[in-house]
């Protein structure tokens, strides 16, 4: 995923799961033979209640430069002409910058904060809702290849980065978005975490078939 002298990318949310990838690539350039460079951005959506200055003060306390990008993607995507899927159109929005930032920075790699428990949530949303058996590849080239975004905790289990958030002591940022809590994406991690609940190898299981394909008894 990384090599000696890439120029990356690391796109913060604010949440757990971006601010532990933020934490290990930094720590483990003392330790690793290559070296790389690291830039930290946020792309503000915009709505009231943000937490940009907070979370510029904590990347600030434990090193970390940071960009922070005041759009308003997220206002937009909550406005009336655009009430059927809010979350894509921000997410669109703010992945598209992110791709602007690369390139103005000469990066070409985007590190992003998927887990194991985030891909399997896709492979049900596109499911359920885009008809399609798809997910989100660890290591995924755009634009023919000019950026490559790359996701070194696709084989983590939430649940390990919630305690290692948790014993580093992160800060929990408290996402203004209106439909954080009623998100499809919530409605398939509920669903899901009541499968784990019946059977603790379902999620392996589910996560294993993504790379056990038999197109022969597909449609």
């Amino acid at each position: 995923m990384i090599s000696d002298g890439d120029r990356i990318i690391v796109g913060l949310s604010g949440g757990k799961d971006s601010l532990t990838l933020m934490w290990i690539l930094t720590e483990r350039l003392a330790r690793i033979p290559i070296n790389y460079t690291l830039f930290a951005v946020y792309i503000d959506p915009g709505f009231d209640n943000g937490f940009s200055r907070e979370l510029h003060n904590f990347c600030a306390r434990q090193g970390f430069e940071i960009r922070i990008e005041h759009t308003d993607f997220g206002i937009l995507a909550h406005s009336p002409e655009n009430r059927e899927n809010p979350c894509f159109l921000c997410s669109r929005r703010r992945r598209q910058r992110l791709f602007e930032i690369a390139d103005e920075l000469d990066c070409t790699k985007l590190a992003l904060g998927h887990h194991k428990d985030d891909i399997i949530e896709t492979l049900f949303l596109n499911m359920c809702y885009a008809g399609a058996i798809s997910t989100m590849h660890p290591c995924q080239p755009f634009f023919g290849g000019k950026f490559t975004v790359i996701r070194p905790l696709a084989f983590t289990d939430e649940n390990l980065i919630r305690k290692f958030a948790r014993e580093r002591e992160f800060p929990v940022f408290i996402n203004p978005c209106p439909t954080s809590e009623t998100s499809k994406r919530r409605e398939i991690k509920a669903f899901l975490q009541q499968l784990y609940r019946g059977n603790r190898k379902v999620k392996g299981n589910i996560f294993r078939a993504m790379q056990n394909v038999n197109p022969a008894y597909l449609l």
